[in-house]
């Protein structure tokens, strides 16, 4: 009280003696604690890989920033489009596609490292991509691919985008292996499905995955089996004939050697949170169902926003 009379005496001869009355500054306004930016771990799974799209949709969506994008294989190729602000055109490319689109974008080679060379896809990539460099995208990017000749895991955090998209999703046996700077590459999916360990390693504080293998049930079941007498396919009935073909067959193998390998890695070392879009219907080569995974991977999203706003809230420093 006492300290209020000086003020206002003061103020008072300073009016009379025609100076100006000091007014007191604003007070200032509490600053809201800072969102913690999620890293994202997108997973492959091929044509289920669509479902990123949906991921990143819901996200921007909800006002949720991303700080980094760790990929493999078609989750490198959503992630680096996405960065690269090229979302847009990903999306539309992939809903336009049809059985008879796709098979004209392959490109069938004869005695090489895969069925497809992969450059009629490599073509449509560098009309939007042409000439960027990983440096250039505005938040940290990694695809990951695997060493054939080693098995060595490779990050890719620098160089041309085009050749790490393409080098992180050489299918093996589908697509040619790319060879970049002395190493030939492969599919990242073999080493590392669901990279979580790469976002642990840029020291991001919050880690959240979209693993696209989740409801695959079934496969890390051991079953007990009686090995009947050796038949020849064709003398089985036309319903019990699963003829995949070679590119199926080995299609559905890697699956399983996806699901095997994230199961491992992610027990051990586990995102903040992960994403599980149902997606067990939806074939690995089934491109032309891009509408239903993206649609399913932003539903799976939306659904668990506050469950990652809660997470940010935890992390807020």
């Amino acid at each position: 009280m006492l300290n209020w009379s000086i003020k206002g005496n003061a103020s008072a001869r300073n009016a009379a003696a025609g100076g100006t009355t000091a007014v007191a500054p604003p007070p200032l306004e509490p600053q809201k604690p800072k969102k913690t930016k999620i890293a994202l771990a997108l997973g492959g799974g091929a044509a289920r890989g669509w479902a990123h799209i949906g991921v990143l949709r819901a996200l921007d969506e909800a006002e949720i920033e991303v700080s980094m994008i760790a990929g493999t294989s078609i989750g490198a190729l959503v992630g680096g489009c996405y960065l690269a602000g090229k979302l847009d055109e990903l999306e539309a490319f992939a809903r336009s596609l049809t059985m008879r689109r796709i098979a004209s974008l392959l490109d069938l080679t004869i005695g090489g490292g895969g069925l497809l060379g992969g450059m009629r896809l490599t073509k449509r990539m560098q009309e939007h991509l042409q000439g960027l460099m990983i440096e250039d995208l505005p938040k940290p990017f990694v695809a990951v691919a695997a060493e054939l000749k080693s098995g060595h895991e490779v990050w890719i955090e620098s160089g041309h985008l085009i050749t790490a998209l393409r080098a992180s999703y050489a299918l093996p046996g589908i697509f040619e292996p790319v060879n970049c700077n002395n190493r030939t590459l492969i599919d990242g999916a073999l080493v590392n499905p669901v990279p979580v360990s790469v976002c642990r390693a840029y020291e991001q504080p919050l880690v959240v995955a979209a693993n696209l293998h989740y409801d695959l049930f079934g496969r890390s079941a051991v079953v007990k089996h009686r090995a009947g007498e050796l038949k020849d396919v064709s003398d089985a009935p036309p319903k019990d004939r699963h003829r995949l073909g070679l590119t199926g067959v080995m299609v559905q193998a890697f699956n399983i050697i996806q699901d095997r390998i994230s199961r491992a890695r992610l027990a051990g070392d586990p995102p903040d949170l992960a994403l599980h879009p149902r997606l067990n219907d939806i074939g690995l080569s089934e491109f032309h169902r891009a509408g239903e995974a993206i649609e399913r991977g932003y539903e799976e999203t939306k659904a668990r926003i506050n469950d990652l706003k809660r997470l940010q809230e935890t992390f807020t420093r």
